[in-house]
């Protein structure tokens, strides 16, 4: 895939960067939810709550992020940083993976599961409130989260040392003085 333009690159960061936000704030949201379930005592607010999850859980987390993964993959394709050939791009494409599988395999029946509870609830008949509900709502804006932090300080360095006869490396260029920057000076 050619490279992308400076104007497609930054569409392309822009649509990724605004899908990982929305994801962390659907986490965020689906954490303030759940939370008020487990804590509340008031029947009526547990079983909204939990009714509440299939609304917004399942189907906007799966959305969002095959979107990180596409724009993820645009940008490892169309930049110098590439899909493999850096730790942390390598890192965030497996989070990726790993948390877009969880919500259909794990989040999915948990989130059905919550639902029916929160329905029983309200039509007070006894059920067996969900366990795993909690975990959700903590590992995935904990992973995501982390992968904030991989895209801002870029740790671990390139999957493989590039060998000493790998070709002509990019000679970094000089820059020339802008606007608002006075030249250098030589110092004698």
């Amino acid at each position: 895939m050619p490279s992308l333009s400076g104007r497609a690159r930054k569409g392309v960061l822009l649509v990724h960067v605004a899908a990982a936000g929305t994801w962390l704030g659907i986490d965020v949201v689906m954490a303030v939810v759940v939370f008020t379930a487990v804590l509340s005592d008031d029947r009526h607010t547990v079983a909204l709550c939990y009714q509440a999850l299939r609304l917004f859980t399942v189907w906007p987390l799966l959305v969002t992020g095959l979107m990180c993964l596409t724009s993820g993959i645009w940008l490892g394709l169309g930049t110098r940083y590439g899909l493999l050939r850096y730790w942390w791009v390598a890192v965030k494409l497996a989070l990726n993976l790993l948390l877009t599988g969880l919500v259909l395999v794990a989040l999915r029946p948990t989130v059905a599961e919550s639902a029916e509870y929160g329905r029983l609830l309200a039509a007070g008949q006894p059920g067996i409130p969900p366990q795993d509900m909690i975990y959700p709502p903590i590992v995935s804006p904990l992973l995501v989260g982390f992968a904030f932090v991989l895209a801002v300080f870029k740790p671990w360095g390139r999957i493989r040392a590039v060998p000493p006869d790998a070709g002509p490396r990019r000679v970094p260029r000089r820059r020339r003085p802008g606007p608002g920057r006075a030249p250098a000076r030589e110092r004698a």
